[in-house]
């Protein structure tokens, strides 16, 4: 097994893209990392270069602390598992998974005993001698699995394994993956670009966005599932992780006899908060504040922060996610803002998570309350989170 450490790590494609930028993280000895993002963050640029398939422009990479960045590929003991499943469709899964293992020469005997481990493990003892076409999508990527688990290498890179499966077997490969990374004890760096999935999985989860120079990083956070939902650095990290994401609204704050004053940019709403020595240096100014659909609750008419009409209402069972306009600017999360370039005009549509018993009605109205004690609070200029 290895420790794995990207030290200051950036990538520039010869048309000047800035794909990568002043990334640094280190990733422990058997440790789960996530990469997540949307399109274009570089996360799986950050996978192909720990993989020595791309070359760096600056920084390097560790593994057990020593240095890999110039080793060749086929020397860095790293076994890669891809979204498409790239199996031999002629050969057996027996043969697919062996084959690795017979380019290197290596004895029959001890050859058949880690392909059969390796199939018992994942299930796939009574498909040895099917071909590909014969078999699941999730079977397939337990094949692709077994190739990289019977070399035994010091870490496993995952390149969005599960994006080809349907949504049902996606839930259960999660499940799977997990129980084998903790049966195994391999060090594991897994990209994919579903929150859900890396907040289910990740010991830890970095969380990335796309660069414009190379003045920034794309590592926006490093946590744990739990500290980046609790705890988010940023407006992007905030607005990224949850499932519905954040809201985020306006808030002209005022200081008024050790309280502070919240008013939303744009409406008539307003609310007291006790005094915050982080959060009142900003009296006086404007801040974003961000509130989880999870954070509203329906309430009395008389007890209402919001009392809007509900024009959409999406009932799933277990939650109802109902959405509302609030006549306040929307936020952009990609990019810290100058406030005053942006309009004070337009509306602003929330979610909020309700039990389905309090489903309303198309269009009717429904007051809602917000636990104002877990509010989530922004620099809008820089985009920071302001804490204590």
């Amino acid at each position: 097994m290895a420790s794995m450490t990207f030290d200051g790590i950036g990538k520039t494609f010869p048309d000047g893209t800035v794909a990568v930028a002043n990334v640094s993280f280190s990733v422990a000895d058997g440790e789960f990392v996530v990469l997540v993002g949307p399109s274009g963050c570089g996360k799986s640029t950050l996978l192909r270069m720990a993989a020595g398939l791309e070359t760096l422009n600056s920084g390097r990479l560790l593994m057990d602390d020593a240095d890999v960045t110039e080793t060749e590929p086929q020397d860095r003991d790293i076994a890669m598992v891809f979204q498409n499943y790239a199996l031999y469709p002629h050969m057996t899964v027996y043969d697919n998974m062996a084959f690795g293992l017979q380019q290197r020469k290596m004895p029959k005997d001890k050859i058949d005993k880690l392909v059969r481990d390796a199939a018992e493990m994942l299930d796939l003892a009574r498909y040895l001698e099917r071909k590909p076409g014969a078999l699941s999508g999730g079977q397939r990527q337990r094949v692709a699995m077994g190739r990289a688990i019977v070399r035994h290498p010091m870490a496993f890179l995952m390149d969005e394994p599960l994006s080809n499966l349907d949504a049902k077997l996606r839930v259960q490969m999660r499940g799977e993956l997990k129980l084998l990374n903790q049966r195994l004890g391999v060090t594991t760096l897994y990209v994919t670009h579903d929150q859900v999935e890396a907040m289910t999985m990740g010991d830890r989860v970095a969380v990335l966005k796309p660069v414009f120079n190379g003045q920034e990083s794309n590592l926006q956070q490093i946590d744990t599932p739990q500290k980046l939902y609790d705890k988010p650095s940023n407006l992007f990290v905030a607005g990224f992780i949850g499932s519905p994401a954040m809201n985020f609204v306006r808030i002209e704050l005022t200081a008024e006899a050790g309280t502070l004053k919240a008013a939303i940019t744009g409406t008539n709403i307003s609310f007291a908060i006790p005094a915050q020595p982080a959060l009142s240096v900003f009296a006086g100014r404007q801040v974003i504040v961000g509130i989880r659909p999870e954070m509203f609750k329906v309430c009395p008419e008389a007890e209402a922060l919001f009392n809007e009409q509900i024009p959409v209402a999406e009932a799933l069972g277990a939650d109802t996610f109902v959405f509302f306009d609030i006549a306040s600017p929307p936020v952009n999360i990609n990019d810290a803002e100058d406030t005053e370039d942006f309009p004070n005009k337009g509306k602003n549509r929330l979610v909020a998570r309700i039990p389905p018993a309090l489903t309303p009605r198309p269009h009717q109205v429904l007051p809602l309350t917000v636990d104002l004690e877990k509010l989530h609070w922004f620099d809008p200029v820089t985009g920071a989170a302001i804490r204590d």
